[in-house]
């Protein structure tokens, strides 16, 4: 039955296509059938997106590619064999043009992009409502021990806690695998078993292996890493299991692997990179003086974009402990949502579409206000570039302005305006020169992206 439906499906796609006399080239890949032809004109492309088997068409210049999913080698074996194409094995899913992208920094930054962009209103949504309820709490209108405000204060949690679930669906959109199995690695992440056991230092193994013991909640890159290695670990398994049984075995041998893969080996290396990130970060703390906070902070954003500003958690509640005060972390943090705030005002100002507008100034608000930088830094500075290496360079200045005037904080506290109490110390000038460099932060970045922002030409 499976043959017989593919035949007719093959006899069709060759017909729509406007016979095999417009074909010039066919290839595969793992999921698509990739046709270069003669005349575009003569290719109905709307109907074979219609037809029972295909998943969808895309267009690549003269190429049409038509998605199939796992079982185009077969409709592709038959077209070979019906209409004398040669055969041969499948070529790289990734092959969009006839030039492979070069590795680069750029590269990263729209990969990442490309993954969270969808995960942008989320953010908008989850920071905005913190900001309420923040503003509530001060004004009186809200208690902060209210049913009402505990509601929303876990409603708006949710949609930072769960984002290795959500980036684990677009990252599988994007790597080409099962978008519920990406879900499921993100899940796997977070489930009350492993982060209770996380909490409680409890030791895991699986297979024998040890599992390293991390929080991956409000985590992106994890999730990343972890679908960019199933990827091709399901296709492997998908071009080697029979077709009768594939829907079975290929989810269950998948997780099979990757989840050993992913909590012993991928994962964790996220964890580990953050604990060296710490110890290098004092190291230049305690090296370089004001230079090297000027540099922490000028990072600052790179590690909020790959959620490794948590592992520097423990550096700050053991600096509070020994020290009584902290002087790295809280003021890059509260510098970085003031320096993204005047980025993203910028492009929100500038901006001649109406959609980058509102977002811009949303993000804007979220991070001066609510104390949350994420869907600034996700939503305007990854995306459009400009914006963050603006923000970095502001970052730098108010770092080194922190570092000269010895600024510090004396407790653990929100960002954004809010955030700023933390300051207040026996030194009234420690609070005024945190305002300051703050201030200064927000203008650098306004003033540059100001001047340097340029609208994308196709928005």
């Amino acid at each position: 039955m499976a043959n017989k439906k593919y035949e007719e499906l093959s006899t069709q796609i060759i017909e729509l296509i406007g016979g095999k006399g417009n074909v010039t080239y066919l290839a595969h890949c793992i999921t698509r059938l990739r046709f270069t032809v003669k005349d575009k004109g003569k290719v109905k492309d709307k109907d074979i997106g219609n037809l029972s088997g295909v998943v969808g068409v895309n267009w690549s210049g003269d190429q049409l590619q038509i998605i199939i999913g796992q079982a185009v080698d077969d409709v592709y074996r038959l077209i070979c064999k019906n209409y004398g194409f040669e055969s041969a094995e499948a070529i790289n899913e990734n092959l969009d043009g006839k030039e492979k992208k070069k590795f680069s920094f750029n590269s990263i930054l729209e990969l990442i992009s490309g993954i969270v962009a969808p995960l942008i209103p989320v953010m908008i949504a989850a920071g905005l409502i913190k900001m309420l309820v923040l503003i509530g709490d001060m004004s009186g209108i809200l208690a902060a021990d209210s049913p009402t405000s505990s509601v929303l204060s876990f409603a708006a949690d949710a949609g930072f806690y769960f984002l290795p679930i959500m980036a684990g669906a677009f990252s599988a959109k994007k790597f080409g695998a099962n978008m519920g199995l990406g879900m499921l690695m993100g899940a796997i992440l977070l489930h009350p078993s492993f982060t209770g056991a996380v909490a409680e230092g409890a030791e895991l193994t699986i297979f024998g292996l040890p599992i390293h013991a991390a929080s991956y909640a409000s985590t992106i890159i994890p999730v990343i890493l972890i679908v960019a290695v199933m990827a091709p670990v399901e296709r492997f398994i998908s071009r080697y299991c029979p077709q009768v049984i594939r829907s079975m075995m290929v989810p269950l041998l998948t997780v099979l692997v990757m989840v050993p893969l992913s909590l012993v080996v991928i994962a964790p290396i996220g964890s580990y990179l953050g604990v060296y990130l710490a110890d290098a970060f004092i190291w230049l703390y305690n090296t370089f003086g004001f230079i090297g906070i000027a540099v922490i902070a000028c990072l600052w954003p790179l590690l909020i974009m790959t959620g490794m500003h948590q592992a520097l958690t423990p550096y700050a509640l053991n600096s509070f402990a020994t020290l009584g005060y902290e002087p790295i972390i809280i003021s890059c943090s509260i510098i970085h949502n003031f320096s993204q705030a005047g980025a993203s005002a910028a492009v929100g100002i500038k901006s001649k579409f109406a959609d980058t507008k509102a977002v811009a100034l949303s993000c804007a608000t979220s991070a001066v206000v609510g104390g949350v930088s994420e869907p600034a830094v996700y939503g305007i500075s990854l995306k459009y570039k400009t914006p963050l290496y603006c923000a970095m360079a502001a970052n730098f200045v108010a770092g080194a302005i922190i570092g000269i005037n010895h600024v510090y904080a004396m407790v653990l506290g929100g960002g954004g305006i809010f955030g700023l109490p933390v300051f207040i110390s026996p030194e009234a000038d420690n609070l005024i020169w945190a305002v300051v460099a703050c201030v200064i932060a927000a203008i650098i970045a306004f003033v540059a992206t100001f001047i340097l922002y340029k609208d994308p030409i196709q928005e």
